[in-house]
């Protein structure tokens, strides 16, 4: 299994940050990526509560590999001033926890408007956003989502080509509900493909690794051949704390249709799929 390294939104397993750190070690993961801690998301800690968590991480042989973070995940038409004021809190966080990460979103559109009308708009921030992170020594790396500017390939592509810095987190499930084809998105996406995220889908709804339309099991293959190493688990398939908080305003978190009896049952469940996935490709 030493073909990739392997993180994981371990939040998705346990809403204490101890009981992530169990999550991970029992899984063999050696990197968090750090989103909601003892149930609020790491942005809400103070610098000091920040260095305690990250210390508890080190005692346990444990790294961040990136911040999960909610940056980008906001109207376009916000206060852009006042929003890089929790940006560059965020940043200050990615050095107490010493990761060279941080993944980003670009912009909730309004709806019922041409996303393509903000196009110039978007750029302008993500190139600000580009800007203070290099400051950081971090390294900003865009999410395809739904909801936001960056939702199909082509917009992601905008986004790389003019501010090629900022490199791709490749979310399949993300593409998969948004109506695109995974394995045309990554023919467009690989060369800024900083890392991947496991996830897979049906339709709107999510579903166990290698089981949906993501292609999971051919992109990893391509992921590899590229010289891809890093993928973060990101199960979706229970409705842990801090699911619905991950929505746009008005929609609703859709995870997969099993019944497990925890969120640890369904998080190990999901790494166990993974792992039959790469065996596959030894």
């Amino acid at each position: 299994m030493d073909v990739f390294k392997f993180a994981a939104f371990a939040d998705e397993s346990n809403e204490k940050f101890i009981g992530q750190i169990d999550a991970l070690k029992r899984n063999n993961y050696s990197f968090l990526e750090i989103r909601a801690v003892d149930g609020k998301n790491f942005t809400e800690l103070s610098l000091d509560e920040a260095r305690e968590k990250a210390k508890l991480l080190k005692d346990n042989g444990l790294s961040v590999w990136s911040l999960g973070s909610p940056i980008g995940k906001v109207d376009i038409n916000c206060d852009f001033t006042e929003y890089l004021e929790l940006y560059k809190k965020t940043l200050e966080l990615g050095k107490i926890f010493e990761t060279e990460h941080i993944r980003l979103f670009s912009f909730f559109m309004p709806k019922d408007e041409n996303p393509d009308n903000y196009k110039n708009l978007v750029i302008d921030r993500m190139g600000k956003f580009a800007e203070l992170a290099r400051e950081y020594r971090i390294i900003p790396c865009h999410e395809n989502e739904k909801g936001i500017y960056g939702d199909t390939a082509g917009r992601c592509f905008g986004i790389h080509s003019a501010l090629p810095e900022i490199k791709a987190v490749f979310d399949p499930a993300n593409f998969v509900q948004c109506g695109e084809d995974t394995i045309k998105a990554w023919s467009k996406m690989e060369p800024y493909v900083e890392y991947m995220h496991i996830k897979d889908a049906v339709g709107g709804k999510v579903v166990p690794p290698g089981t949906g339309d993501g292609n999971v099991a051919e992109l990893l293959r391509l992921y590899k051949k590229a010289g891809g190493s890093v993928l973060t688990l990101e199960p979706h398939l229970y409705d842990f704390v801090g699911l619905k908080s991950l929505e746009q305003e008005g929609e609703e978190s859709a995870v997969g249709a099993m019944n497990f009896n925890s969120s640890e049952e369904a998080f190990d469940y999901a790494a166990e799929r993974l792992n039959e996935l790469i065996g596959k490709l030894i």
